[in-house]
């Protein structure tokens, strides 16, 4: 049992409050019923959306192939009351209490699942044709757009900001997209990995310009700081995001560095009963040797396992997954598992020039992470082989045509 429930029956306790209806926290709502939690589950949402899911956003919604991505969950059916279009203001854990717009709301455990919310592009708030791309509301705002085939101006080559790119040209859109670095993903790809992903935009007919820095935005125009001016129909902003924990303020609960909530190895915060779940938190890992802030999908679907166990009363493991995401651009799936630093050494599998190629990097012997673009064998062998840590042998690594599990050492 958990320091935070010992002396007390967790399954016994009355109330389990969920800030955050994202994925994240509804997957907590679902393991905590699948666990045998039979107190009263609370899930609380900002919008007053049923909750979605996310990565269609950037893709089938935006498109207008799909008119929503609501999860597929029957609330009803599982005893979880839905308090939508409730925004939480604060919390105070000395007395076990929500600060909400609608008054206060008592709980015995509470689950932080508030996930991250887009940096702004500073001086474009509230001029016309500026948007994010985050929430359903924005999916929506942005698919007239991209059906009256505007130019567009993209600001940040991240995964987002492929990822929209994409959508726009498929659209029939014309996209320039400005990154402010030399190349795109620069803040989590290194340059030998990232700069033949820089072609991948002009052969789908996007423009990118890097060194561009955004000056201003004026309606219907983008000026950089070298003067230059490009025509905008409308902006899409994707230069990251931010762990969403502004209404933490005062309430003792530990941040980090990058505002995020700083959680044990079995996602339990500084307070007493009080957990958190997903983008808004990070968590140390043995495997890595730090601590990980993980914004991404797999991330909020496995940590409410941990988060419901401990709340349960089960003995759980600590939480130490191996990091994994995909992205859909310009024609190519890309997926990436595990976690590298700049000290890694670094093997190619194929041609970067070529449609299917992976990267894979090594820490003393052993493999910690995988870059497959066009190659999920790769990504699902080079996962296991991440969890287990067995020895590699760089030299058969480099092989393409050999099965990763077969360049053991």
């Amino acid at each position: 049992m958990s320091e935070q429930t010992q002396g007390r029956n967790p399954v016994a306790r009355r109330s389990a409050v969920i800030v955050g209806a994202g994925m994240a926290g509804v997957q907590t709502a679902v393991a905590l019923r699948e666990r045998g939690f039979t107190g009263s589950v609370t899930l609380i949402g900002a919008e007053p959306h049923q909750p979605y899911d996310r990565p269609p956003l950037s893709k089938a919604v935006l498109l207008g192939k799909a008119e929503d991505s609501a999860f597929d969950v029957d609330f009803e059916a599982l005893d979880v009351e839905l308090r939508l279009g409730l925004e939480v203001t604060g919390v105070h854990p000395s007395r076990h209490e929500l600060d909400t717009v609608d008054g206060p709301v008592p709980y015995d455990v509470l689950v932080i699942a508030t996930g991250a919310e887009p940096i702004q592009l500073p001086g474009a708030q509230g001029v016309p044709g500026v948007h994010l791309l985050r929430t359903l509301d924005d999916a929506e705002r942005l698919r007239p757009v991209l059906a009256r085939q505007h130019d567009i101006v993209v600001v940040g080559a991240g995964w987002i900001g492929a990822e929209f790119a994409t959508a726009a040209r498929e659209a029939g859109c014309a996209v320039t997209v400005v990154e402010a670095a030399d190349r795109p993903l620069a803040g989590v790809l290194p340059e030998e990995v990232a700069a033949p992903m820089a072609a991948w935009y002009a052969d789908s007919g996007a423009v990118l310009r890097t060194h561009a820095r955004v000056e201003h935005v004026e309606p219907g125009e983008v000026v950089l700081d070298d003067g230059s001016r490009l025509p905008a129909g409308a902006v899409v902003v994707g230069i990251g995001a931010r762990p969403a924990t502004a209404w933490l303020a005062g309430s003792g609960i530990e941040l980090g560095a990058r505002r995020e909530i700083v959680a044990d190895d079995h996602l339990r915060t500084s307070a007493p009963d009080v957990y958190a779940v997903g983008d808004c938190a990070s968590f140390p890992s043995g495997r890595y040797g730090e601590r990980l802030l993980v914004h991404h999908w797999d991330n909020a679907l496995q940590g409410p396992r941990t988060v419901a166990a401990n709340i349960v009363g089960e003995t759980s493991v600590a939480y130490d997954p191996v990091p994994y995401f995909w992205s859909e651009q310009f024609g190519r799936f890309v997926q990436y598992a595990g976690h590298h630093a700049t000290a890694d050494a670094m093997v190619w599998r194929g041609d970067p020039a070529g449609p299917s190629w992976s990267v894979c990097w090594l820490r003393e012997g052993r493999l910690v992470a995988v870059l497959a673009v066009g190659r999920p064998r790769d990504l699902a062998q080079g996962k296991r082989l991440i969890e287990a840590g067995t020895p590699m042998d760089s030299g058969l690594l480099s092989d393409p045509a050999l099965p990763l599990k077969g360049a053991t050492a």
